[in-house]
């Protein structure tokens, strides 16, 4: 899917520059309403472990792996072992709905700096709330567990705004030492395409928290110097490709999940397009009736509720690899993207029975999964063992 760019002018009531650019794309593919039983996937599912309503996971380079549990506990859990200990000094989180400790990865150089990155809810004033990320050196213990020295925050949402929805803080680094975040729009809609606040948008800073100089934005100043992309709703997963490329899926309205290839400085349309409908009801235009609004790769009504996100790069899965994975909530699946350079599509559906918050890679090429835990306060760490 090769994109086109053209001038963006939209109302002054979105508060964006009349020079801003966007893209036009072909039409979003269906995605395939199809599952593959477990019965005959390419893998047998292995129970490893419980936690406590658990988010997200990474793997450190010696195999263990760091896991975040919404409360506010970062663990650390030994596969080979089944030890389970707790890393000390993360801060306090506002804990409640969709809210509470969330993403977690490691500086590019750890093995260097032993750098750690947290997402988290963090309280304001009022009953308000919103997302922040903090940096931190991880020292492990001989015991199992360890602490988080000098933590650093280096990005927050702003404004704070009240609710417990749609706080996004997905984090990743790219080839290039750039640090990207999701910020979602907090289901306040409009937000997502007001430049004055940095909610409902896609983040590029470098690794202290800096903004660079080569934003799309960076002229703006304020939190717009911080935008790469605008227009989003709930990103809950972002992942680079083998040449690069960001993608990123978000959670709809109802109706309308989406996974979206990232281009620099492109709105994305939410509100004003989606290709689903307000929960009360009310429409709300398709993306085809308003081309100069980037539109989706690959779009799903009925939904997914798609959570985590990898682009394989193993060999353990004949035919996965370059594939994503994406995890689904509502769908209790795992979903596999077919990619096609700058093309996306569904390409098979595996009907996982339980609702799958997070997916990662581990160093030799297993998938692992996280059961989302919000429902009854447990999920599974899951181990796809691959069939021979």
């Amino acid at each position: 899917m090769k994109s086109t760019r053209i001038p963006l002018a939209l109302a002054a009531t979105l508060g964006l520059l009349a020079s801003a650019p966007v893209a036009l794309v072909a039409p979003a593919q269906a995605a395939p309403q199809a599952r593959v039983a477990l019965a005959n996937a390419p893998f047998a599912v292995a129970e490893v472990q419980r936690f406590d309503s658990p988010w997200a996971m990474t793997f450190l380079p010696d195999g263990r792996l760091l896991v975040t549990e919404m409360a506010g506990n970062l663990r650390l859990f030994d596969p080979a072992s089944g030890k389970l200990g707790t890393v000390a000094g993360v801060p306090k989180v506002a804990h409640g709905g969709q809210g509470g400790l969330a993403d977690v990865v490691l500086h590019p150089g750890f093995a260097g700096n032993q750098l750690v990155y947290i997402s988290y809810s963090e309280a304001g004033e009022g009953g308000t709330a919103g997302a922040a990320v903090a940096r931190a050196r991880l020292v492990l213990d001989q015991d199992g567990g360890g602490r988080l020295d000098g933590l650093q925050v280096i990005w927050r949402q702003q404004p704070k705004v009240s609710g417990q929805g749609h706080f996004g803080q997905r984090i990743a680094f790219g080839s290039d030492g750039k640090l990207w975040i999701s910020s979602s729009e907090r289901q306040k809609f409009d937000p997502a395409q007001d430049m004055k606040t940095n909610l409902g948008k896609m983040i590029r800073l470098d690794d202290d928290g800096s903004v660079p100089a080569d934003n799309p934005f960076a002229d703006q100043g304020s939190v717009a110097a911080q935008v790469w992309t605008l227009g989003h709703r709930n990103i809950l997963g972002v992942a680079f490709d083998g040449e690069g490329r960001l993608w990123a899926h978000e959670m709809g309205p109802k109706g309308g999940d989406e996974l979206n290839l990232i281009e620099r400085g492109d709105n994305y349309g939410y509100p004003v397009v989606s290709n689903g409908d307000h929960y009360d009801g009310k429409p709300i235009p398709d993306h085809d009736t308003r081309p100069e609004f980037h539109a989706p790769a690959v779009s799903w009504n009925p939904v997914i509720s798609p959570a985590g996100f990898v682009i394989y790069s193993g060999d353990r899965y004949p035919g996965w690899k370059g594939s994503g994975l994406i995890g689904g909530l509502s769908s209790k699946s795992l979903v596999r993207i077919a990619f096609d350079g700058t093309d996306a599509r569904e390409a098979e559906r595996f009907d996982m029975g339980r609702r799958i918050r997070e997916v990662e890679q581990g160093p030799d090429g297993t998938i692992w999964l996280l059961e989302d835990g919000t429902r009854d306060g447990q999920g599974w760490l899951l181990r796809l063992d691959p069939k021979s």
